[in-house]
């Protein structure tokens, strides 16, 4: 699997399959309103540049011989590492490719020293949940975000050390 870097090059096609995985996957969860507003707000071309060109959001899209199948996205949070993206194509869950991008994360996060990987999983994705518990990750408590439109992120907040 290669993890190939985000550019304007290749923005389009994360975006493409940012609106896949969301649309499959987060409508059950949260609602049609709720997922286009989230597509909108952060995962657009110009949401994305802005977070890679301004808060240092390194975005890579995962591609197995010349398609893509998911996409990964994590910042450097003082000595912890972000995870704030990772999505695997639902026809593509299973074969092992989330594993191999986390363990791509956690190679990150031990080369800059970083001591541990945390994120922020919505409450009711209980799938998500029992994976990332399944790699090493504990529940360290719960937020719920105002993200504007009249809506909200309602998750848990999650860690593993390094």
């Amino acid at each position: 699997m290669i993890f190939e870097p985000v550019n304007k090059n290749n923005i389009k096609a994360l975006c493409a399959i940012a609106r896949e995985i969301w649309t499959e996957h987060y409508i059950p969860i949260i609602g049609k309103a709720q997922v286009e507003y989230m597509l909108e707000k952060f995962q657009s071309e110009e949401a994305i540049s802005n977070q890679i060109e301004n808060e240092g959001m390194l975005y890579y899209l995962l591609k197995v011989k010349y398609k893509y199948l998911g996409y990964i996205a994590f910042q450097v949070n003082g000595p912890e590492l972000f995870l704030s993206k990772l999505y695997v194509l639902y026809v593509e869950r299973g074969k092992g490719y989330g594993r191999k991008a986390m363990e791509f994360i956690e190679k990150v996060a031990a080369e800059r020293n970083l001591g541990k990987i945390i994120l922020t999983v919505n409450k009711n994705n209980c799938l998500a949940i029992s994976v990332y518990e399944k790699m090493g990750f504990e529940k360290k408590g719960s937020l719920v975000k105002d993200i504007g439109g009249g809506f909200a992120m309602d998750d848990f907040f999650l860690e593993k050390k390094i």
